[in-house]
């Protein structure tokens, strides 16, 4: 840009020099419009291929469908684990963008009412299902969230869509029983439907002091690194089994 200012005011001396003035003015005023017209349309060709080849590199699209936990309450977007997921991935050469689709408060039949929306509106080729947590917290029958997350994976798989099922387990003190049944769920759907399974999707992070919030239930920042680093290679894992299907 400065040595185009100088041929430009160079140039604007010798026609001063060797022209009438007011035509050296008029092809001054020519030929600065001429250096920012070329100019414009190259930036706007450049961002144009930049726009196309960021596009092409990506290989798929991954949505993080869930709760809070994938919403990411109380931190940053960019502290949420699918912004620290997506990243990871990019890093190690996995093109996938990673989509946020997280609802605070939401249970297992929320996500079932709205899975059609996600499948349609962010046309997911992997879906992370995290969902659950919420029926736990309210004493719901681990039934109903067994039909729910069948349902679920049931219509991703027929939509041929990838999905990684992120585990959960429930307090104890909700009772053994109860804890029981709900923490068998996850294992169950992932080998009925033959899907990858994250064990406990807040394995190292759950009830450690300083990785969760003041509520004692939400990952902190640096809670939620831990978390992409335990899941990671079942998300690996979940991507390979998309590109070599």
């Amino acid at each position: 840009m400065l040595e185009t200012t100088h041929r430009k005011r160079r140039f604007a001396g010798e026609l001063k020099a060797h022209c009438h003035p007011i035509k050296a003015a008029i092809a001054v005023l020519c030929l600065t419009m001429i250096i920012m017209g070329c100019g414009g349309e190259q930036d706007a060709g450049n961002s144009e291929t930049a726009a196309v080849e960021n596009a092409q590199d990506y290989k798929g699209t991954i949505a993080a469908v869930g709760d809070s936990l994938t919403a990411g309450y109380g931190v940053d977007e960019s502290e949420a684990y699918p912004a620290l997921l997506e990243a990871k991935l990019l890093a190690d050469g996995y093109r996938f963008k990673v989509i946020n689709a997280g609802v605070s408060g939401e249970t297992s039949s929320g996500t079932l009412s709205r899975i059609d929306w996600v499948m349609s509106t962010l046309q997911p080729d992997v879906v992370i299902l995290e969902t659950g947590a919420n029926d736990g917290l309210r004493g719901i029958n681990p039934d109903v969230l067994r039909e729910n997350l069948g349902n679920i994976v049931r219509i991703l798989k027929e939509n041929d869509i990838q999905v990684i099922l992120a585990g959960m387990r429930m307090l104890p003190n909700l009772g053994p029983q109860y804890t029981k049944a709900f923490n068998a769920v996850y294992p169950e759907i992932a080998r009925d439907h033959d899907i990858v399974l994250i064990p406990f999707f807040l394995e190292g992070v759950a009830g450690k002091r300083g990785l969760n919030q003041s509520d004692g239930i939400h990952p902190t920042a640096e809670g939620y690194t831990r978390i992409v680093d335990n899941i990671y290679p079942h998300i690996v894992e979940g991507v390979k089994r998309y590109l070599n299907r």
